[in-house]
């Protein structure tokens, strides 16, 4: 199967009901995110505000139908972090491997170059074997997309009757300037991508 025409714009509030209607799959399906239940419409339009304040939250869609979501957000809330951001994807589970996910990164990392943001990260579940709940697939995903494991820790969440491990994987643009140059807030620049 090809999926024709993918687009990408940014997040509206309005969507929040068909990203909600995705990210439920892999908070019940799965153990890629730790969530036990699945969040409101409500609070699920209050974190895609918190986040579009200061990140790029990107969909996308092809003839109205919104196939995933990716974003960037905070690494740690205190100021010296600022030139570091954390990077999430879910994409719809029936149309991944279909170069949807490498797209939304591509055009995250643009964004996060203008914003000053030298290192993106991604925190992923791992099973320390074989699970019907944890594909390795966001694992081979982020490697095949430039990020390096950095961290590693063990027996951090419990979903399913089973205990998973996690793991930071990082991408850099290898020049850490200082002087540096000061974190751009998204609004600021976002005509220069999507209006």
């Amino acid at each position: 199967m090809t999926i024709p025409d993918i687009k990408l714009r940014l997040v509206r509030l309005e969507d929040a009901p068909a990203l909600l209607h995705i990210y439920q799959y892999y908070v019940q399906q799965t153990a890629i995110t730790f969530e036990y239940d699945t969040p409101s419409v409500k609070e699920f339009e209050k974190r895609i505000s918190t986040i579009s304040l200061k990140y790029p939250y990107l969909i996308a869609y092809t003839d109205n139908k919104i196939l995933g979501f990716a974003y960037l957000s905070a690494f740690h809330p205190r100021a010296a972090y600022i030139w570091a951001a954390e990077i999430s994807i879910y994409l719809s589970h029936d149309v991944q491997h279909h170069g949807i996910g490498t797209l939304l990164y591509k055009e995250l990392e643009k964004i996060a170059a203008a914003q000053n943001i030298l290192n993106i990260n991604a925190c992923i579940s791992l099973p320390k074997t074989t699970d019907p709940h944890l594909p390795m697939t966001s694992i081979y995903f982020h490697e095949k997309n430039g990020f390096k494991k950095v961290a590693h820790f063990h027996n951090v969440g419990y979903k399913f009757n089973t205990w998973f491990d996690m793991i930071w994987m990082e991408k850099t643009n290898n020049s850490h300037p200082t002087p540096m140059s000061p974190f751009i807030p998204y609004c600021d620049i976002k005509n220069n991508f999507y209006a």
